[in-house]
């Protein structure tokens, strides 16, 4: 009876896994035998105010701006046909605009192919000359894609996670271009090899940043039945993905935890914790809204007890506090809001010690609300580090977001078969995330590396959270 008993509880909390508390995609919600969503214990955001769907009351709206005749083709409209006396209109007066509108579009895309002949000359002393291939030419006597294609390609690719082969029928009925499943790999290959150089830099000024959020997500890859790991490196410039194991070897591998030494934001998964994973002195920020969910299983889990709420209504005011601070350019939060909340924060977590005693054995025979508070005592400064200062985000929402993409293509393709396409997307990704964090077009960013000219950043930018 007892092992049944423990089984039935398995079962049950298995089944009450939901994006409200655990780290479980929204889209698992609904699935056949989950218990759905339920509404979070302790009510919303801060002050009981819960956040509705869609447009926020206050929040400036957004329309199709009206443009100036700059960047505007003037097409006059005059009126047609005959006046009711007779007379015909094109002989009228004109008398000037009543009203005008705008319409925006795209011109229908039909690849052209452009032949160039490179002219033999002769000197008057003598000597010939050939005229030089245009950069993006192939070897003589034969049809080559042109940049422009090439880019579109790896964009539908990369951006847009296209599969490959719905990529080759995309190009066809939208260009009329008839590329190969093989080109589509072959430039990927090519274009991940352009970018190589760039993305070492970016692993380098990840290192030598202030906040770093660090996080891994599941990836079908490879052989089938195996599972791999994504792993990401993130600040609000730079952006690294690699293709690997779960394992702390692995992390080291990837060249930026050895080398880093200031606030690393995650999700205390383990090997974030092991020894020789990041350098001396480095600080770490628990991602609260990972702690929010835990706590709202918590309460769900624990009915009857009151510090799962309490905890959570404080982390809540701490986290908008911080919101609020750094909006307004402070440094940290107020040092009275702040005391008062991180007290009401600590009390719970020491009720919590006393309603849910340890069991024996190690730490994975403990019950996860057990687990969570000992990591809410043990590591105060760690759940707590982005309440002094506001550099320090308190959730890990950007690398979630830069990773989030991943998923997308998984859902997509199912598995991607080869472990060296996957690390090529991944390279790719990595120079197109940070190209568009600094504010550069995607299709420009691939044009560039296409045609051996790859962006590279800034290398002497400020480099913040």
């Amino acid at each position: 009876m007892e092992r049944l008993r423990a089984e039935l509880e398995q079962i049950k909390r298995l089944i009450s896994r939901n994006s409200g508390n655990s780290s479980m995609p929204p889209s698992t919600d609904d699935l056949p035998g989950r218990a759905g969503k339920r509404k979070p214990a302790g009510g919303g955001q801060p002050g009981g105010q819960k956040r509705g769907r869609g447009k926020q009351p206050g929040a400036p709206g957004s329309h199709l701006p009206w443009l100036n005749e700059a960047g505007v083709r003037i097409v006059d409209r005059r009126p047609q046909g005959s006046c009711g006396c007779g007379k015909d209109l094109a002989a009228a007066a004109d008398e000037g605009v009543e009203r005008a509108c705008q319409v925006t579009d795209v011109p229908l895309v039909t690849a052209s192919t452009v032949e160039y002949r490179m002219r033999r000359v002769r000197c008057g002393c003598g000597r010939t000359h050939v005229a030089s291939p245009p950069p993006q030419a192939g070897v003589a006597n034969t049809r080559v894609y042109g940049a422009n294609l090439r880019a579109l390609v790896v964009y539908l690719l990369i951006v847009q996670h296209v599969p490959v082969h719905r990529c080759v029928q995309l190009v066809a009925d939208l260009a009329g271009a008839g590329v190969s499943a093989g080109f589509v790999h072959k430039i990927l290959a090519a274009v991940a090899a352009a970018v190589a150089e760039v993305v070492a830099l970016i692993k380098t000024l990840i290192t030598l940043a202030v906040v770093v959020h660090f996080d891994e997500t599941t990836l079908r890859a490879g052989k089938a039945g195996v599972t791999q790991y994504v792993w990401s490196a993130s600040t609000n410039l730079y952006t690294l993905f690699a293709l690997g194991r779960r394992s702390g070897k692995q992390f080291r591998a990837n060249g930026i935890g050895p080398a880093f030494a200031g606030v690393a934001v995650h999700d205390r998964y383990a090997v974030y914790d092991q020894a020789g994973n990041f350098a001396a002195g480095v600080r770490h920020q628990f991602c609260c809204a990972h702690l929010l969910r835990d706590l709202a299983d918590a309460a769900e889990t624990h009915p009857g007890h009151v510090w799962p709420i309490q905890c959570a209504r404080a982390l809540r005011g701490l986290i908008h506090a911080a919101n609020l601070a750094r909006a307004t350019g402070r440094p940290a939060i107020d040092a009275a809001t702040r005391e008062e909340l991180i007290g009401e924060f600590r009390r719970g977590v020491i009720v919590g010690r006393k309603d849910v005693p340890r069991v024996g054995g190690p730490r994975d025979k403990q019950p996860p609300a057990r687990n969570l508070l000992d990591d809410l005592y043990h590591r105060h400064d760690d759940v707590l580090r982005f309440c002094y200062d506001t550099r320090i985000p308190p959730t890990n929402n950007l690398a979630e977001r830069d990773l989030r993409p991943t998923k997308t293509q998984q859902k997509i393709s199912g598995r991607l078969t080869s472990d060296t396409a996957t690390t090529n997307r991944l390279t790719i990704r990595s120079y197109l995330s940070t190209a568009v964090k600094h504010g550069i077009n995607a299709m420009t960013a691939l044009r560039d590396a296409i045609t051996a000219n790859p962006w590279t950043p800034p290398a002497t930018r400020i480099v913040l959270p």
